[in-house]
């Protein structure tokens, strides 16, 4: 698909919403969507844009690239974000080897780059540090203004930093050890010269229930309760016979979820068809987006992988195989709809730029051919990514082993009441890397200093305190957990929490109706309440 498309495929569809053609979701253009927007398309400034399981992010790329009037590149750390994205990997667009390395980078004889106005990367969490910092030297040589930070380009990140860390082997990580802080993209040393606005979309469309997203955030951040746990663990189910029948397992590894699959497909009385997939020009097996032997049966649980054109289902709907005539398979999806499912084919791109309409564009070099169905009895919690389910079993085997595992399994899911654990949940199987926390918190406290320095705050708080008026303020704690609260200030002191002292606010919190304290240095935003006294 091109790398663009022009304002007139975009139609409006009331009041701050924006839709695209039929399959395309409708986009609620609530404040951080439109901060964002403005951000991406009008500012020209380098942006990280974050936010929890089911707040759109993948929804505002997309819609960013079809109206943007920019010349862009999508791009992912892996073979599969990439397909995901209709984008191009990091290493194949900037012809990286596994062995490339500072000394390596040369420039090239491609007019691609310097025609470039933003970069956007997906999934950015699983960017390495080493890897950013050979995007800036490749920019710097080939981009529009040589020796400008990544080339003079603007780059666009997108991703949130609590689900998929960069993936490394022990030697990876041994030498990363001795050149950075840490493996992860803020820690390289491009990210420290250069200015980024962070946004945070906060609105979540996937869960609705505000008990459930709030466990959901206490997973994400380590910060649930006895209590949260205990209601997850109210959801034990280890008998196949208390799932419902339509529940997808979420494994923590590859042969958890095959064992499963070829398990449930064995029981299964009838022939075994096997699909052959098809593959031309330049696609790698690792990036296939299905299997490239394909066994089915009568009766097989399925998963679709593609959204398709007409609508009638998106990918990661789930359905039973009901038939297979024709070459044609039969699904029964779970509104009760029996649809037509023929191959479908995933193409693999390459960004060109076109002297002659002077635009980006993006070029077909390799198509993977094959039915847009996998088993799906279980699928693992990494392939789960960006998947939106209706029930869920959360099967962690011998238990987890990456930061943010538990929180992208349990936050596939709609509600609580469509989870089930096959066994008790325990905080230790909750992995969280402080290190993700120490930037997010540490650059929003940065960044809310350079906008209201911790003097202006005072001042505000002391004149509310004269004049008797109410706040409302954001504060951020040091484990990222937000709360927007209205506060009536008492007074500011100096106190002390286990040895260490702060200016701290005494208020009294309208939403608590009791005293609490503050350390005005984690107030975020503070303002005059609207309706204050």
């Amino acid at each position: 698909m091109p790398a663009k498309r022009t304002r007139s495929s975009i139609r409006k569809s009331g009041p701050g919403l924006i839709a695209g053609g039929k399959n395309e979701p409708t986009l609620d253009l609530n404040p951080q969507f439109r901060q964002a927007l403005d951000a991406m398309e009008s500012s020209g400034a380098n942006i990280l844009i974050t936010g929890r399981a089911g707040t759109g992010k993948s929804t505002l790329l997309e819609h960013f690239r079809s109206v943007t009037e920019k010349q862009i590149a999508v791009l992912a750390p892996t073979g599969v974000a990439a397909v995901n994205v209709s984008g191009q990997t990091i290493h194949s667009f900037f012809r990286f080897r596994p062995d490339t390395t500072p000394g390596k980078i040369r420039a090239v004889k491609d007019p691609l780059y310097k025609n470039l106005d933003a970069i956007v990367i997906d999934e950015i969490s699983m960017v390495r540090a080493d890897l950013l910092d050979l995007v800036d030297l490749f920019l710097r040589k080939n981009g529009r203004k040589k020796k400008a930070l990544f080339g003079g380009i603007q780059m666009i990140f997108i991703g949130d930093l609590y689900q998929l860390p960069p993936v490394l082997t022990r030697n990876d990580r041994e030498v990363l050890a001795q050149r950075y802080e840490s493996e992860y993209f803020f820690d390289s040393d491009v990210f420290g010269e250069v200015d980024f606005e962070m946004i945070e979309l906060e609105k979540v469309y996937r869960q609705t229930d505000d008990f459930f997203i709030g466990l959901l955030n206490g997973v994400r951040n380590k910060s649930i309760t006895d209590e949260q746990i205990g209601m997850i663990n109210a959801r034990l189910a280890q008998r196949e016979e208390q799932w419902p029948k339509d529940a997808i397992h979420l494994t923590t590894t590859n042969a958890m979820a095959r064992e499963r699959n070829e398990r449930q497909l064995a029981r299964l009385k009838g022939k075994t068809h096997t699909f052959e997939a098809s593959r031309k020009g330049d696609f790698e097996e690792k990036s296939a987006p299905a299997d490239l032997k394909l066994k089915l049966k009568k009766g097989a649980r399925v998963m679709l992988l593609n959204n398709d054109a007409g609508g009638r289902w998106v990918n990661g709907s789930m359905g039973v195989l009901k038939d297979i005539e024709d070459e044609v398979l039969l699904v029964e999806l779970a509104g009760g709809n029996t649809e037509e499912v023929e191959p479908f084919t995933w193409s693999r791109f390459r960004f060109v730029w076109n002297a002659e309409t002077g635009t980006v564009e993006s070029e077909n070099i390799g198509k993977f051919t094959q039915y847009p169905v996998k088993l799906a009895w279980a699928v693992t919690i990494h392939k789960s990514q960006g998947k939106t389910f209706d029930s869920v079993v959360v099967d962690i085997g011998r238990g987890t082993f990456a930061p943010g595992q538990l929180y992208v399994a349990l936050s596939r899911c709609r509600t609580l009441d469509g989870v089930y654990v096959r066994k008790p949940i325990r905080k230790s199987n909750i992995w969280l890397d402080w290190r993700v926390v120490k930037f997010i918190t540490g650059y929003q406290y940065s960044r809310s200093d350079e906008q209201l320095p911790l003097a202006g705050k005072m001042s505000m708080i002391e004149q509310a305190i004269a004049d008797g008026a109410l706040l409302d303020m954001t504060y951020l704690k040091p484990d990222d957990t937000k709360s927007r609260r209205q506060i009536k200030p008492l007074c500011v002191e100096e106190m002390e929490y286990r040895g260490r002292s702060f200016t701290g606010l005494r208020a009294y919190c309208l939403a608590r109706k009791a005293e609490r304290n503050f350390r005005v240095d984690r107030i975020l935003e503070i303002a005059v309440a609207q309706d204050g006294e």
